[in-house]
């Protein structure tokens, strides 16, 4: 009898007559070769054949495995090749132009308006000779007074250095630090919409003793150094420590005052509130001297500085840049808890 799930082999036997049934006939089929069940050893050389076939599968798998991490690789190193210059114009630029420095966002250390990128993208502009003025062009809320101070002083030494105009424009905020970087500008020019002031200085933070209190939670802060823990947002604030930190904030306002009378001079109308903390738009800003007329980019370009070419100078982090940073930091934080597990452990 002949098994139904397989067909029966013409060729199998020899002679007329039916097929014994001890005799019946399977066959397996790989490819254009074949076992059957009466032949001596197909067991064996059935299974070498799946082994063989399930190892090419394996190597195949490999293969793509390793076709698409060097795929990768290739991926991240053409994005680091391309990182590798800096956004920014060239010293290739030889055309006289009007140089352009944006400060945008947050003035912070680490971001796109830190210290470190404006001042470098302001040398450059500077030290172009090509270049016939620099136009600060700010949209920022503000930020860090250290990082704002530094390009201040920056800006200042250059136009002394280069005999070198420097322009602010504003774009939609020019307010608290990014203001204190604008009065460092030979004038300053708004949108009358824009929003412009904010001369002040905080301290913020949250105080969650009460709440604490109502849910039963015991803070447990153990400090060398009675104010070592000032600022705990779950731990209570002495009068002697507000005092302190108002002594502090009143003291770097004062810095702030000073800046802003030092760059806008005679030009500044002060008040009562020139100096509360309280912002205006760009039309309020020139009838109180903080800012001089309207114009944007391109106009001042075009009728203040007499190059209507703009040329970009403002840095940022490239690819690389960032790549490295985000490794380090890794590597940083992996050091830091390799070593907290050593003294966890003696």
């Amino acid at each position: 009898m002949t098994d139904p799930t397989f067909p029966q082999d013409q060729d199998a036997f020899a002679g007329p007559g039916p097929v014994p049934d001890n005799m019946a006939q399977v066959t397996i089929k790989n490819g254009a070769n074949s076992e059957t069940e009466g032949t001596p050893g197909w067991e064996r050389r059935t299974l070498e054949k799946l082994a063989m076939a399930a190892i090419a599968e394996q190597r195949q798998a490999r293969r793509w495995r390793n076709g698409i991490r060097l795929a990768w690789l290739v991926f991240l190193v053409a994005l680091v090749w391309i990182g590798m210059e800096r956004k920014g114009a060239g010293t290739d630029v030889s055309a006289p132009h009007t140089a352009i420095v944006k400060i945008e966002g947050e003035i912070a250390s680490g971001a796109e308006a830190s210290a470190e990128l404006v001042v470098a993208a302001m040398r450059s502009a500077f030290e172009d000779k090509s270049a016939q003025a620099v136009v600060l062009l700010i949209n920022s809320p503000g930020g860090s007074p250290v990082q704002a101070g530094i390009i201040n002083d920056e800006i200042r030494r250059l136009k002394t250095l280069h005999q070198k105009p420097v322009y602010a424009v504003v774009e939609e905020t020019c307010a608290s630090a990014a203001y204190y970087i604008a009065v460092a500008a030979d004038k300053i020019f708004v949108d009358k919409a824009s929003v412009v002031g904010s001369i002040g200085v905080l301290m913020d933070g949250f105080g969650f003793t009460g709440l604490m209190d109502k849910l039963g939670v015991e803070r447990r802060l153990m400090t060398a150094g009675e104010n070592k823990g000032f600022m705990d947002p779950f731990s209570p604030q002495t009068d002697r420590q507000r005092v302190f930190a108002q002594a502090m904030l009143d003291q770097i306002h004062q810095q702030f005052i000073a800046v802003v009378k030092e760059g806008r001079g005679k030009r500044l109308k002060e008040t009562s509130e020139t100096f509360s903390g309280l912002f205006w738009t760009g039309q309020q800003a020139i009838d109180m001297g903080l800012a001089d007329q309207l114009g944007n980019v391109d106009f001042v370009a075009r009728e203040v500085v007499k190059a209507e070419e703009l040329v970009d100078y403002t840095r940022k982090d490239n690819v690389a840049e960032r790549l490295v940073k985000r490794f380090g930091a890794s590597i940083g934080e992996g050091s830091v808890r390799a070593v907290r597990s050593l003294q966890v452990l003696r």
